[in-house]
């Protein structure tokens, strides 16, 4: 009885407690009926018609009949309503304004105006569907209000209905030619599918119309620099960022456009400028480091050891590339590789996207794509592969999207495929669909996370087995890449859990290299070269981010105990040669011992490399074309094995061509053993000696044998694959 007599009051509470809160949420008073809703449950939190009614505070809105009005005939709600909404907006109650709104249009289903609130808290809390829906609404019952038309265009974009918000952008600009956003919000459409002439008529059409137009300005910029037209883009940052000064994004650009205009001093400035008005933005800390390494400031390395422990790691996602000269260490960087594949590359496509099929009684279709399919450094060790593939097992296929189009490396690639596809101006979208067509059976890329990669298409699955491969030292950490290309040495078994993919271990090194090389037989004398024609020359021809104090540092004590011995690098920028000096001078060596080599074509380049004594390698990021360089034109090179990828590239090379004496451990060990080479003539006479027999004799430099590694490597992971195993690590012996 006396239980009866309890449950009945509590029921009794319970609706006196939803009559007020319904109360409440006539009145707008979301917040306040919430509160009531949410004390109920904690006194009976199995109350079902409670958590429906606390539900439906930020539920789905059922549409009303179009016919259906206030309690008073209105058809929209009280001016008050209104006020309570936009008060409620502005202090940034964006759940309440969404409930707000989903009880009301359940009472005023015709208000265009209500329908529009319902659109923006929508959008704002990324609730695109729903937003979509309101805004559709807002367009049926206000068919003049083109923003509310153009604002569909943009909610559809976002929903990836590019088609419909493209048909939403030209029907606004139809009706009314005048609205610059229409203009605008169509040529980032255009933009995103690759018509960028195109885009860049709707962006001048916009500013036009409104010329204080910012994110019109900036999106110009920003396609012109996409174009190559650099000085104009320039010029358009210039605009933009004088309409808004504290945009980084405008800076960020600024600093691209001027690093491409190989104005690196002032590609810095920018970036320093983006991140003084955008304190922590990732994008240009890490641009500022990288070009800041060209020009050999190694104030970055402050900067860097600032934020390391959290820079791409946790957080905003960092491109990895840039921050490899900084830090050795496998781990950092498979974090930042898989933040960045999370954060900023599309979701992984099934891998039953794409079926395998048998290669029995066909050959197997391989695809690489790549920017570099001209001359440089990836096709003048790739050129041999090419030429020695098994044409009776693989048919191959080449997919160019690289800028460069002429030289005798093209040339090469071009004679040595099947089909040679230039996709440059395809969007991904096409590319995805060409290289489908093809039915490729293995794609491999040849970029990673280097300059001009297009790793989108993968993320779809262009081939039933992805490989990443030679152009990027380290783990891309994307699910939709199957295995990475390496070597016991690069990747030594202590250092497998720095990579996402499986591996392909070839049995002796990673990288290709061309036996056909041609050094030139030009007449080339040490002066010719600005070298002393006595005198130790120590050299080291790795790009200029490569360098870093530490090794820097050993390199200035070792010569000045080698009397007459000067250094000679590769530099091609005032502002880091200047740099080096400047560093040498600190540390009592005179700048002038500093000799700087510029570009020449292929053949001379390995020419001159005869000149030098004894190349002398980087620490974080090793030579690697540069080594090879170097060991095919018979001059011994130094490394000290690291721990990452990228560390131990020249090892991986050294051993692979019998000379396991020049590879060091520790940074103490490597100054010895470079001035003990320095020292002693004989020594390096023998080093000497002893190479110019391996190369013609160890596998470094057996193209051939190198290829056949190669291809059992991708047909054994094919394989798997076809067999619809779990994939696994791959060691292949020949």
């Amino acid at each position: 009885m006396f239980g009866a007599i309890w449950g009945g009051m509590a029921k009794l509470k319970v609706d006196q407690a939803m009559k007020r809160a319904k109360a409440h949420m006539r009145k707008g008073e979301m917040a306040e009926a919430r509160a009531l809703y949410e004390a109920i449950l904690a006194d009976y939190p199995k109350n079902e018609r409670v958590k429906t009614a606390l539900a439906e505070l930020s539920g789905p809105v059922k549409v009303a009949a179009p016919a259906k009005v206030g309690a008073s005939g209105a058809t929209e709600p009280p001016a008050e309503v209104f006020a309570k909404l936009s008060q409620a907006y502005q202090a940034g109650r964006l759940q309440d304004v969404h409930a707000m709104t989903g009880q009301l249009l359940g009472q005023y289903g015709n208000s265009g105006k209500l329908w529009n609130f319902r659109a923006a808290v929508s959008s704002n809390l990324n609730l695109l569907s729903d937003a979509e829906q309101a805004l559709r609404n807002v367009v049926r019952l206000q068919p003049d209000m083109v923003a509310a038309k153009s604002n569909l265009g943009v909610i559809l974009e976002r929903l990836g209905k590019l088609d419909e918000a493209e048909e939403c952008y030209r029907a606004v600009i139809a009706r009314t030619p005048e609205f610059a956003e229409a203009h605008n919000n169509l040529g980032n459409i255009l933009k995103s599918a690759g018509k960028l002439a195109e885009a860049q008529a709707c962006y001048l059409n916009a500013i036009a119309r409104k010329p204080d137009y910012v994110d019109a300005h900036y999106n110009l910029a920003n396609t012109l620099r996409e174009r190559d037209l650099l000085e104009d883009a320039k010029q358009q940052y210039f605009k933009t960022l004088k309409l808004q000064p504290k945009l980084a994004e405008a800076w960020y650009g600024l600093g691209q456009t001027m690093a491409a205009l190989k104005s690196l001093p002032e590609a810095v400035e920018a970036y320093q400028r983006a991140l003084a008005v955008k304190p922590g933005y990732v994008p240009a800390m890490v641009e500022q480091l990288r070009e800041q390494s060209h020009l050999c400031d190694w104030r970055a390395c402050d900067l860097f050891a600032q934020h390391a422990a959290q820079l791409g790691i946790t957080g905003d996602a960092a491109l990895p590339f840039p921050l490899l000269p900084f830090e050795d260490n496998p781990a950092h960087q498979l974090a930042r590789s898989r933040n960045f594949a999370k954060s900023l590359l599309p979701p992984a496509a099934s891998v039953s996207t794409i079926k395998p099929t048998s290669p029995e009684g066909r050959k197997i279709r391989l695809g690489y794509f790549s920017a570099d399919f001209h001359d440089h450094a990836t096709m003048f060790l790739m050129a041999g592969i090419l030429r020695h593939h098994d044409r009776s097992k693989f048919e191959i296929f080449v997919f160019s999207y690289g800028k460069n189009k002429d030289g005798a490396q093209r040339d090469q690639v071009l004679d040595n495929v099947d089909q040679f596809f230039d996709v440059r101006d395809m969007s991904d979208g096409d590319l995805i669909t060409l290289a489908r067509a093809q039915n490729l059976d293995i794609a491999i890329d040849l970029k990673g996370y280097t300059r001009d990669s297009r790793l989108e298409p993968f993320a779809a699955r262009l081939a039933p087995l992805q490989v990443s491969y030679l152009g990027y030292p380290g783990t891309l950490g994307c699910d939709f890449i199957d295995y990475i290309v390496a070597d016991p040495v690069v990747i030594p078994p202590e250092q497998r859990g720095g990579y996402h993919e499986k591996i392909i271990y070839l049995p002796d090194c990673y990288q290709p290299n061309d036996n056909t090389r041609e050094i030139s037989t030009k007449a080339m004398a040490r002066a010719e070269l600005g070298l002393p024609e006595d005198g130790f020359v120590f050299c080291c021809l790795n790009n200029n981010y490569k360098i870093m104090p530490t090794e820097f540092a050993i390199w200035m004590r070792v010569m000045a105990k080698v009397e007459g011995s000067v250094l000679w690098l590769w530099c091609n920028n005032d502002v880091a040669k200047a740099n080096l000096r400047a560093a040498a001078e600190k540390q009592g060596i005179s700048g002038d011992r500093l000799i700087f080599a510029g570009y020449m074509p292929q053949s001379e380049h390995l020419a001159r490399l005869r000149h030098a004594d004894l190349f002398i390698d980087t620490f974080h990021v090793n030579a690697h074309t540069t080594a090879s360089d170097a060991l095919w034109a018979g001059l011994p090179v130094v490394t000290r094995a690291g721990k990452q990828f990228a560390a131990r590239v020249a090892a991986s090379l050294l051993s692979a061509v019998g000379l396991p004496e020049l590879i060091t451990e520790t940074p103490e060990a490597y100054e010895e053993l470079i001035l003990k080479l320095a020292q002693n003539p004989d020594m390096l006479s023998d080093i000497r000696t002893k190479l110019a027999t391996n190369r013609q004799t160890k596998p470094l430099f057996d193209t051939e044998g190198y290829t056949r590694g190669f291809e059992q490597g991708l047909e054994r992971a094919f394989a798997q694959r076809l067999a619809g195993e779990a994939l696994s690590d791959i060691a292949v012996s020949v």
